[in-house]
């Protein structure tokens, strides 16, 4: 009882330090995204410039009109307030993160978080789920491992199991394997 006891432990500190990679390439993303806009918002702002120019410049054939100016200021508008959304879903990010990075730092110092092990990671699942990560044990099987977490009350399956864990070979579990047990109740 012990031992499962420290290894779930073990891969509770692990499924946050996946978690917090998760959201530092998240924030990342937004990031560079609100990057993106800000760009196109620079440009969208001295076409503005270009055009209020060209209005104020005597009578031409090649000037815009009021219309194209209000269709400008409407898209400079509407990506501003993309870059407002954006800086709000990395604000959050951040939130979460502070959080976690919390409640990593109150736990006792009895536990230790092992090395990371690129080799014995769990191939992300993909989209957002929620569920326990697990290490594979001597003689463990997936329907074993299923039937073990059907019994604590996570529905289940082999496979459910092998969707969330791509190119694991149910024929070929390691000892030590990191894998990702989903959890569909939790949603």
């Amino acid at each position: 009882m012990l031992v499962l006891t420290a290894s779930l432990g073990r891969a509770q500190d692990t499924a946050t330090q996946q978690q917090l990679d998760k959201l530092s390439g998240q924030i990342q993303d937004l990031t560079d995204a609100q990057v993106q806009q800000g760009k196109r918002l620079d440009a969208i702002e001295k076409e503005i410039a270009d055009l209020s120019d060209k209005m104020n410049q005597p009578a031409a054939n090649n000037y815009a009109s009021a219309d194209d100016l209000k269709k400008l200021a409407e898209q400079v508008q509407e990506i501003d307030q993309k870059r407002q959304d954006d800086r709000d879903l990395i604000l959050k990010q951040l939130e979460k993160l502070g959080k976690i990075s919390a409640s990593t730092s109150h736990r006792s110092s009895s536990e230790t978080t092992p090395p990371a092990d690129t080799d014995n990671a769990a191939p992300a699942p993909v989209g957002p789920q929620t569920g326990h990560p697990y290490i594979i044990a001597s003689g463990d099987t997936l329907a074993a491992i299923a039937k073990a977490y059907r019994a604590q009350g996570v529905k289940v399956s082999v496979k459910d199991i092998l969707a969330a864990n791509p190119g694991l070979d149910p024929n070929k579990l390691y000892v030590g394997k990191k894998i990702f047990i989903p959890d569909p109740s939790a949603k």
